[in-house]
């Protein structure tokens, strides 16, 4: 899964939440771009952490996943061979 752009989706959407919030309480300029800094700082390290954490748990899966697949030995694919139809007739008379 490509985890790349998750710490932007949190940060811009954090930002943005952030603005809202700014412009509906008519918050001063000074002040919203201090608390815009601080949100959007906080939530970078949030979504890289997130990441971070993702990344450590797909990789986690996908080893799981290849070491719980067993290799054929000597060209089995665990598949039932295709046999003549005189054989299956046999083994259902049986």
């Amino acid at each position: 899964m490509k985890t790349e752009p998750i710490p932007a989706i949190v940060t811009l959407t954090a930002g943005l939440v952030t603005c809202i919030v700014g412009i509906v309480t008519h918050m001063e300029t000074a002040r919203f771009t201090k608390v815009l800094l601080l949100v959007l700082v906080i939530f970078f390290v949030i979504g890289s952490v997130a990441k971070i954490m993702m990344d450590r748990n797909f990789k986690e899966m996908s080893e799981d996943a290849t070491e719980g697949e067993s290799v054929p030995e000597d060209g089995e694919t665990g598949e039932e061979t295709e046999q003549a139809p005189e054989q299956k007739t046999e083994e259902h008379k049986e």
